[in-house]
């Protein structure tokens, strides 16, 4: 008799922030137990789905009580007794039937929360590849017909600026990618040796103050310039003696540095007596890009402008989507509807897969497979507030997504704490 599911049980737990999250344990009749935890992100694009929160001033406003008790009272008890490896109709009976709500982009989990949802969905993922008797990423590959695994290159994000940290520091992330290793082994190796002596370079030129850390663990020295980021993470490449073999990525987060009213990106956001007088253009920015691309080993640039300005995108593809990949977070999160749009706007050409940005496996699947389709990358995240799930690694393997940003060796995003209660 094939197995079914017994009980779905939800909980709230804390994550690398120390902010409330939902935690969902899954067991079936024939006594496999699957756990899962979702993320959150700091800045997060305005068209995600729906994260439930309890507002009020208990964990100022951050509880998941609400979402735990979806999963709790409607969830749960519709799930009992079916497959867990019915992946696609498990997926699609929570988004569309218990839920329901829709918007212009799609399925949005405005009645029971994305962050409910996917808890459950990631736990019967894993439930499903137990059943099986196959390794999670494995499962994964079979969901989404994918023959072939792929060992990911790891993107290290060892600067923080923008929203988090509190430097001036416009630009959000500064990566290190290990595209020269010839195993993943090596690339976590190199990966360290570059963070270490980045750590040294920053100490010697700003102080031991400067080595502080951001939200992801990356630095954040108080520095304003991106260029002289960049200018960072080169001669630490360089003192690491990795040049050619470890290549730069940003992630820039336009979106919260973009003032609609007059369309301009300010480069100054953070300053708290701004003048203005960094305030640019679109198109200016777009140049801005270009220089660092012509001066430094840039292969990836993601979220360069703000989430709606799809112009832009389209602009910095043409011009320079051959030589470096130019990736969609909040301009996509990983929503198939947004990617859709992308595709024929030749907006970028890589997405960014979130899974809590859209709050489903199935959905998540999809966008990974229509971005593969039009010959995009895709590269698997985490977010800044994170949990001990590691679902996110056998993703990447199991949909082959190339490069994965799993947060550094050293970061509260990689090993938080997740005291239940």
């Amino acid at each position: 008799m094939a197995a079914t599911i017994q009980s779905v049980k939800a909980r709230q737990i804390f994550d690398s922030r120390g902010n409330p999250t939902v935690e969902v344990d899954v067991c079936c009749s024939d006594g496999t137990f699957a756990r899962a935890a979702v993320p959150s992100g700091a800045s997060t694009g305005v068209y995600e789905a729906l994260e439930l929160r309890d507002g009020g001033s208990d964990y100022l406003g951050k509880g998941v009580s609400k979402a735990v008790n979806n999963v709790n009272s409607i969830i749960a008890p519709a799930l009992v007794g079916k497959d867990p490896t019915a992946q696609t109709e498990l997926d699609n009976f929570m988004v569309q039937q218990l839920d329901g709500t829709k918007n212009e982009w799609g399925w949005c989990k405005q009645k029971l929360g994305a962050n409910a949802i996917l808890a459950v969905s990631l736990a019967v993922c894993k439930a499903g590849a137990s059943v099986k008797k196959i390794p999670l990423y494995q499962h994964i590959a079979n969901l989404a017909g994918n023959k072939q695994l792929v060992l990911p290159v790891p993107a290290f994000n060892v600067i923080n600026g923008g929203s988090h940290a509190g430097n001036k520091l416009a630009m959000q992330e500064f990566m290190i990618l290990p595209t020269g290793a010839a195993s993943f082994k090596e690339a976590m190796k190199m990966g360290v040796e570059v963070y270490h002596n980045l750590k040294s370079v920053i100490k010697k030129k700003y102080g031991q103050d400067a080595t502080n850390v951001g939200d992801e663990g990356g630095f954040a020295p108080n520095i304003q310039e991106n260029k002289e980021g960049l200018e960072l993470l080169k001669t630490a490449i360089e003192k690491a003696g990795y040049t050619g073999k470890v290549v730069i990525g940003m992630d820039v987060a336009a979106s919260e540095f973009y003032n609609d009213k007059d369309k301009t990106y300010d480069l100054n956001f953070k300053e708290e007596n701004n003048d203005g007088s960094q305030k640019i253009s679109g198109d200016s920015l777009k140049n801005v890009y270009k220089s660092f691309v012509s001066e430094y080993p840039i292969v990836s640039i993601e979220d360069p402008f703000d989430q709606d300005d799809w112009v832009h995108y389209a602009k910095m593809t043409e011009e320079c989507g051959v030589e470096v990949q130019i990736v969609g977070d909040d301009l996509l999160v990983t929503n198939p509807t947004r990617v859709a749009k992308a595709i024929q706007e030749k907006s970028c050409n890589a997405l960014l897969l979130k899974v809590n940005q859209i709050g489903s496996v199935t959905e998540s699947i999809e966008a990974v497979k229509m971005s593969k389709h039009a010959g995009w990358g895709v590269m698997t995240s985490h977010r800044s507030g994170e949990t001990e799930d590691t679902f996110i690694a056998d993703l990447a393997v199991g949909l082959s997504t190339v490069r994965l940003r799993p947060g550094l060796p050293v970061a509260r995003s990689v090993l938080p704490s997740t005291t239940s209660f």
